[in-house]
């Protein structure tokens, strides 16, 4: 019962989390890009152009434009990314409609700096959730990818054409302060997503060289209770042959672990790493221990290649 609960939330997660984030985007628009004529790129800067020009409400004008694009991306790129894509592209023109409706939202701010600084922000973070989540937000994406088959450029070339191409419209019906909070909003944008791309669980690598590997080894794996990976090594200068300790811990043990390697070899070779995001047993999947085997370990009744 547990289990088809837990299975059940892992499912609903991703969908929950694109939801939250095409609902922060909407708000985003809402509340502080249309009222300061702050200039984006993507459909919703198509559209707020075709508001300018036309009056056509922005909420309406990205649903047809994200209409249109998902026909093209599900001829052009087929079923798979249509289906990735469909939720976002939907989803969000209905958020901004009803984030359109609410009584003042446009007045949160007086100050455009302040609008463009928090848009860039929060923009950037939504669209990194969906990223990350293996999806798309649909609209210029769908036109990136398409030049990207046809006419074999690369993906990120296709993406500043597009956002040239988009903010340069919007350039045209826009003062000079708002094309540099326009540009201000995208720069925010691009380091918050990339940096959201690259959020997980953070650690701390270590890479330990010494001829006491296997009681540093020993060490490690009952006191610090971390995982080691022995490496085979041969130093580059005297030609000693053995093995290296490859160690992922949390950053708390850190000091722990830098003085329990000390303790046994001061002249230990140690270089210490963070990394992003580590995946695998006792990370992202629960971590199996044997607990008689661990009490045999500690009491030195068995050798570490048992280990």
């Amino acid at each position: 019962m547990k289990s088809s609960r837990k299975s059940v939330f892992n499912a609903l997660r991703p969908w929950a989390m694109i939801l939250a984030a095409n609902a922060v985007v909407a708000f985003l628009v809402a509340a502080f890009v249309s009222p300061h004529g702050i200039i984006m790129a993507g459909t919703t800067g198509i559209a707020l152009a075709l508001n300018r020009f036309f009056s056509i409400d922005t909420a309406l004008a990205v649903l047809i434009l994200n209409v249109l694009m998902l026909l093209l991306g599900l001829i052009v790129l087929g079923k798979k990314f249509f289906l990735t894509t469909v939720a976002s592209s939907l989803v969000f023109p209905i958020f901004l409609a009803a984030m359109q409706c609410i009584p003042g939202i446009g007045a949160l701010t007086t100050n455009p700096l302040l609008a463009s600084l928090f848009t860039g922000g929060l923009l950037g973070a939504a669209l990194g959730v969906i990223v990350r989540l293996g999806t798309s937000t649909g609209g210029t994406d769908v036109i990136n990818l398409v030049m990207n088959k046809w006419l074999h450029w690369p993906l990120s070339v296709c993406v500043w054409a597009t956002d040239i191409v988009v903010l340069g419209v919007q350039a045209l019906f826009s003062d000079t302060e708002q094309i540099l909070y326009g540009i201000i909003t995208l720069v925010i944008e691009s380091l918050v997503l990339n940096q959201v791309m690259l959020l997980g669980q953070s650690q701390i690598q270590l890479l330990v060289i010494s001829r006491q590997f296997e009681e540093l080894r020993a060490k490690l794996l009952t006191e610090l209770q971390a995982g080691v990976t022995l490496l085979l090594i041969e130093t580059g200068c005297a030609g000693w042959q053995g093995k290296g300790i490859l160690c992922v811990i949390p950053p708390r043990k850190l000091f722990a672990a830098k003085e329990l390697i000390d303790s046994i070899d001061p002249e230990a070779f140690l270089t210490i790493t963070q990394v992003r995001e580590v995946r695998g047993q006792g990370f992202s999947y629960e971590r199996y221990i044997d607990a008689e085997r661990l009490q045999r370990w500690r009491s030195g009744s068995f050798s570490a290649k048992e280990m």
